[in-house]
């Protein structure tokens, strides 16, 4: 396999300082999506800090009966696949760590972001958090293959990859219609089997809006102090052989989302021409047997996902 992405025609990207200036300058606009709720805050800065406990927070999630109710519905539904029903917030800690608490605050929090403002005809910013949401299913499943213990990390990541476009939608939300549109033309030849030689979405965003989802997700990543992997999931997603720390959890991401693109889950227009290579499959660090496998299995553990956090 091959990657299918060409760069027809070449777009400039802006110097890195001039970049983080354009960043910067619009998180500085945003007001909607500006900050996360403060128990979301809480609970992430709880969880990252290698000191912190159960105890502690569970003292936090307690606080926000809707969130109690949120997790205590997600950890007994079939996604667990849990033994018996748990009853009680500490329980739910427990079994599922404070990485799976602090995902489904994160969940719940994010899903209220993703209102029904269209993005372009067919697509509302509610397929958005579809495809958010079954790319980290996805990205958590295809961690699974991996000797290394990321699949908390991995959801998480996978839920946040494309908080750019929430940006964009906020602030531009004209122009990002304008760049859908042109994906949509762009992308009409892959689904008759031509080969893709147009721009890549990031290429249109950028000639069209001046930055691209990446550049803006990683700032907000940034802004709402999500942990340093999750910073080069948003800021890479689309580009996994860019220098970064974190190489396997950015190429598991970038796998889910071209699959769940090509699975057409939710908007499906960002990694269009994306191709997962053999190379991809061996930077991830899974065996080809292990990895498809797990990609035959996708598709049903991604509507339970969807059905769930959508």
């Amino acid at each position: 396999m091959s990657l299918a992405i060409a760069s027809k025609p070449a777009t400039v990207e802006p110097a890195a300082s001039d970049a983080d200036k354009l960043v910067n300058e619009a998180l500085a606009r945003l007001t909607t999506i500006g900050t996360l709720p403060e128990v979301t805050v809480q609970i992430i800065k709880t969880v990252e800090d290698p000191r912190s406990s159960a105890g502690q927070l569970n003292a936090i999630v307690s606080h926000d009966p809707a969130l109690v109710t949120r997790v205590l519905k997600v950890v007994n539904s079939s996604f667990y696949g849990l033994p018996g029903q748990v009853a009680s917030i500490e329980r739910a800690i427990v079994l599922l760590g404070l990485n799976g608490v602090k995902n489904l605050a994160v969940a719940a929090s994010l899903g209220q972001l993703f209102r029904g403002v269209k993005l372009c005809e067919p697509f509302t910013a509610r397929d958005l958090w579809t495809h958010c949401v079954a790319v980290a299913v996805a990205s958590r499943e295809l961690a699974g293959c991996l000797e290394t213990p990321v699949a908390d990390e991995a959801f998480l990541a996978g839920m946040i990859h494309d908080v750019g476009l929430i940006a964009h939608l906020q602030l531009w939300p004209e122009k990002l219609r304008q760049v859908c549109e042109e994906a949509k033309a762009l992308a009409a030849g892959i689904e008759e089997g031509k080969p893709y030689e147009g721009e890549s979405f990031l290429q249109v965003e950028r000639r069209i809006i001046g930055l691209d989802h990446e550049q803006l997700g990683r700032g907000l990543a940034q802004r709402w102090r999500f942990p340093k992997s999750c910073q080069e999931v948003a800021g890479n997603h689309h580009r996994p052989a860019g220098p970064n720390d974190h190489r396997i959890l950015v190429n598991a991401v970038h796998i889910a989302d071209t699959l769940c693109c090509q699975f057409h889950k939710g908007f499906d227009l960002t990694a269009m021409g994306q191709q997962v290579t053999e190379a991809d499959v061996q930077a991830l660090g899974a065996s080809k047997a292990d990895y498809e496998q797990t990609v035959a299995t996708l598709p049903d553990k991604i509507a339970e996902g969807v059905a769930i956090f959508g």
